[in-house]
Formats: structure tokens, C-alpha cells, sequence
């Protein structure tokens, strides 16, 4: 099953994918998707993000396999929903996306074996977490400043279920840029495997229903514009459309 969290009528509803042009609102009532503003699927606990998860991805910026997961948080700010408006700060040069495959926790998880771990998702969503480039000090430490601005990581735009999703390592990953294919890969090619990444977390620390991690990005890596519209695809899981604004386009 789909699910989503839109605003319709001033107020925060649940919803289901109905058909591909609507939406069932938890009270019964059938609306169109363009009649919503969508939010993050789910409200994000704690969320881990990879640094470096696909080697491909690591060779296009000159660096090698990690030989240990490159983890670090982001806030709550971060987070806008489909369709939502990613500002690009006037001084940035060079600002990319990152398509990944996100990983809901389904309940408390502390020394989890690989074996096990897949008991412990409650599901997938789509995100795009975009790097802004300039303000990185290096790759391997990601400061606040790239990772955790205000409005660049769209999250959506479904949650779908763990039930749903026969093999989250077996699937591809898109980016197309106003309609241009930019980006393309496959989980299968993560260097270290969701199984991999909750037992190394819940190794040293407890992981809660709630919480996510964003398993990283393949190669790809293309500055994108103001006006820019760019969707962010994982099979069978969610396309999930994202616009480039400019910090001038907040002040008029």
C-alpha cells in the first residue's frame, strides 16, 4: 500500500494511493493529487545519512570505497514533501541532487543481526538529498552546512510497505532534470546493504520506530538551476518531483 500525509482544506490528512491522478483521504473522501499539498510521508525521528554508499558515486569525486559506513544526522528542517521548493543559496556554484532509497524503522532495534534486520523495516520512501557542494569541508565530514539547510531534502512522495517491496537491494534509481534522464543506478550496488547499515547502528546505539536512514546516492552528479524541475525516481516505491527556487525568489 501508498501512503501519504497531504494537506487538503487546511488540515493534515492521511491518504492512500487511490488511482495515478487521486488520492483517498482517511475520512472516505476521494480528491484529486493536484488538489493537495503534500508533506513528508512520514514525520522523521532520528535520520541517519551515507556518505559514499556506492562506489560509482565515490569514483566520480575522486575518492575510495569508505572501508566503514560514512554516517552522520540531519535535522527536521531539511525536510519538504513532493512537490515541494528547494531555495538555492546566491552564493552556491555548484548544488546537486542525491537520489536515495529511504528506510523506515518499524520498532526499537538495539544489537540487530544482519540476519534479522529486515524484521525491523516498516517501510521505503524516496529522497533527494541535495549537497550543496561550495560548503563542503570534505567527504568525509559533511558539516551542517550542506547537509541540514532548510528545504533540501524532499521526502516522498508515498510510504510504501516493507510487505510491498520484494527486494529493496534489487532496485533502480533515476534523476531526470527538466525531463532529461541524469541519473541512473541500482541498490544492488551500495557498498554496504541495509541489512549491513542497521546492524552497524544498533551495534552502539538504540534505533526507534520512526527513525530513517537515507542509504546514499550512485554517480550522477549534476549542478541544478533555479527553475530547474527535478524528479527523483526508486522502482517500485515513488517519483518524487522537486523545483529549484533562488533565496531572491523568498524575498519578492
Amino acid at each position: 500500500m501508498k501512503r501519504a500525509r497531504v494537506v487538503y482544506g487546511g488540515t493534515v490528512h492521511s491518504a492512500t494511493e487511490k488511482d495515478s491522478n487521486s488520492l483517498r483521504l482517511a475520512d472516505g473522501r476521494t480528491v484529486s493529487q493536484e488538489e493537495v499539498a503534500w508533506l513528508p510521508p512520514v514525520e522523521p525521528g532520528t535520520v541517519f545519512a551515507l556518505g559514499l554508499n556506492y562506489a560509482d558515486h565515490a569514483k566520480e569525486l575522486d575518492f575510495n570505497a569508505p572501508a566503514e559506513p560514512l554516517v552522520f544526522l540531519k535535522g527536521p528542517n531539511t525536510f519538504i514533501g513532493h512537490r515541494g521548493e528547494t531555495v538555492r543559496p546566491s552564493d552556491v556554484t555548484y548544488m546537486h541532487y542525491e537520489c536515495e532509497l529511504a528506510v523506515l524503522i518499524g520498532r526499537q532495534a538495539r544489537n540487530v543481526s544482519r540476519e534479522d534486520a529486515y524484521n525491523y523495516v516498516a517501510g521505503y520512501t524516496v529522497a533527494n538529498d541535495y549537497a550543496l557542494r561550495d560548503y563542503l569541508e570534505n567527504y568525509y565530514r559533511p558539516n551542517l552546512r550542506v547537509k541540514n539547510r532548510d528545504t533540501c531534502t524532499p521526502l516522498g512522495p508515498w510510504f510504501v510497505d516493507a510487505s510491498d517491496i520484494a527486494d529493496p537491494m534489487n532496485l533502480s534509481l533515476r534523476t531526470y532534470i527538466n525531463g532529461e534522464l541524469v541519473q541512473e543506478g541500482n541498490t544492488k550496488d551500495m557498498i554496504f546493504s541495509i541489512p549491513y547499515l542497521i546492524e552497524y547502528l544498533s551495534s552502539f546505539m538504540t534505533l526507534n520506530e520512526g527513525d530513517i536512514i537515507l542509504t546514499g546516492t550512485p554517480k550522477g552528479s549534476v549542478d541544478t538551476k533555479p527553475g530547474d524541475n527535478v524528479v527523483t525516481e526508486v522502482e517500485g516505491v515513488g517519483r518524487l518531483e522537486n523545483t529549484i527556487i533562488s533565496d531572491e525568489a523568498l524575498r519578492t
